[in-house]
């Protein structure tokens, strides 16, 4: 009766192995479950280092009929390198025009490599920053068919900042110009043209900042077009008292035929000179397109910042 009793008793124990793996499974399920709870959203930016200070600027019609908004951020000296940076721009950009990164504030511009990807409003670049400062530029369109224009630039707060600067460049031929918060800074750059500017203290990660700029302007070209060199009047017309081209002064005619085929003669001894060289050139590398406008070293056509002195390169 008791072995009876027994084997029924054992009919309803649990084995250890048994037990041991259906165990083994819940831990397994529970890892799971944490591990796809720290992945972020799609679009959603990664576990980001902390900013020393970032420098927002904002160009409104600068070169093109756009918004210019340039990013200027420098790591936290805590900040482990190389660093893995998530940054939303909006998607209305495009993506970025330059991305770039030094080893000082103010040094030479590198070209950085990054990844993108599209969710919603916003454009996602991911990039390992090898130094302590990166740079991002793009542009934003805003309407500008009408005298009244405004932009608003939206800093979504991916990063945590301790120092946070807005610069705002006030557009040529502008009046009625106003931003908010308020730039209270107003300085006149090498360029001719207003900057407005204030320190806005710490930013904490997600928390986002709107910068609004309004103003009127009736002119449809751009700052670089309205700042554009004319040239000056007293090279359109010869100085008083110089002798005009075409007068009865012998002497002068015979001055100028003079000087005519003299230039003449140089002009065809250096394209003769320029043509035989021109056969014992090299043959340019590939992938290249020119070279650097400020220091003359050549440079790639994705490149964006010279790899030798770290012009914007155009």
């Amino acid at each position: 009766m008791r072995q009876e009793l027994a084997r029924a008793g054992n009919g309803y124990r649990k084995s250890p192995t048994l037990l041991g793996s259906r165990l083994l499974t819940v831990v397994q399920l529970f890892m799971l479950l944490v591990a796809l709870a720290a992945v972020p959203a799609s679009g959603a930016p990664i576990r980001n280092p902390r900013l020393a200070n970032l420098q927002i600027e904002i160009w409104p019609e600068y070169d093109r009929p756009a918004a210019l908004v340039i990013l200027r951020g420098r790591l936290a000296p805590d900040a482990a390198l190389p660093a893995d940076v998530s940054l939303r721009i909006a998607a209305a950009s495009g993506g970025p025009s330059a991305m770039a990164y030094s080893a000082a504030e103010g040094g030479n511009l590198l070209n950085l490599e990054y990844e993108k990807s599209i969710a919603k409003d916003f454009i996602t670049l991911r990039f390992k920053v090898p130094e302590r400062s990166f740079h991002v530029e793009f542009y934003e369109p805003f309407p500008t068919g009408t005298p009244a224009r405004s932009y608003s630039y939206a800093w979504p707060g991916d990063l945590r900042v301790d120092q946070l600067r807005v610069i705002v460049q006030e557009p040529a031929a502008a009046s009625n110009f106003s931003v908010q918060p308020n730039l209270a800074t107003t300085a006149t750059g090498q360029d001719g043209l207003r900057y407005h500017s204030a320190e806005l203290g710490a930013q904490e990660a997600g928390k986002q900042l709107n910068v609004i700029v309004s103003y009127s302007k009736t002119d449809s070209r751009t700052s670089t077009q309205i700042l554009q060199p004319k040239i000056p009047e007293s090279a359109k017309a010869p100085a008083a008292g110089s002798p005009a081209v075409g007068g009865s002064d012998d002497v002068t005619k015979g001055v100028l035929i003079f000087v005519l085929a003299l230039s003449l003669l140089i002009g065809l001894g250096t394209g003769i000179i320029w043509w035989r060289g021109r056969e014992r050139t090299s043959e340019p590398k590939v992938g290249t397109a020119g070279a650097c406008s400020k220091c003359g070293a050549p440079r790639d056509a994705s490149d964006r910042f010279c790899a030798k002195c770290g012009a914007r390169l155009k």
